[in-house]
């Protein structure tokens, strides 16, 4: 015998014996007494937390600690960032530098 050959006659055989199977199933359904469920969903109450009003005196001390901060920094504090200073995108050439083998195990232990 042929795979094909085989292969449709497993083929026939299994969808022959879903179908029985189905009918059977199909029937009992049909034949079994209906018992009709209604279900009903209630939610419960919402329970909004009760937070404290915000007193002055503490809204005084939030803005002054805000205050405070937004004085301290200034733009001059930032950083410079300088992306592409050495680096040569084009022909693949990365800044001069060492990198250590701790710091290569560093990274890969890290993920």
């Amino acid at each position: 015998m042929k795979p094909s050959e085989l292969k449709k006659f497993i083929k026939d055989a299994v969808r022959e014996v879903i179908q029985e199977e189905l009918k059977d199933i199909l029937l009992e359904a049909v034949r079994s007494p209906k018992q009709i469920v209604r279900e009903s969903y209630t939610p419960p109450p919402t329970q909004t937390p009760s937070i404290p009003p915000i007193t002055m005196d503490r809204r005084q001390s939030y803005m002054d600690v805000l205050g405070e901060t937004a004085m301290s920094f200034t733009s001059q504090d930032v950083a410079r960032f300088n992306p592409g200073a050495n680096i040569d995108p084009v022909n693949g050439q990365l800044p001069e530098g060492d990198l250590g083998m701790d710091q290569i195990m560093n990274l890969i232990n890290g993920k």
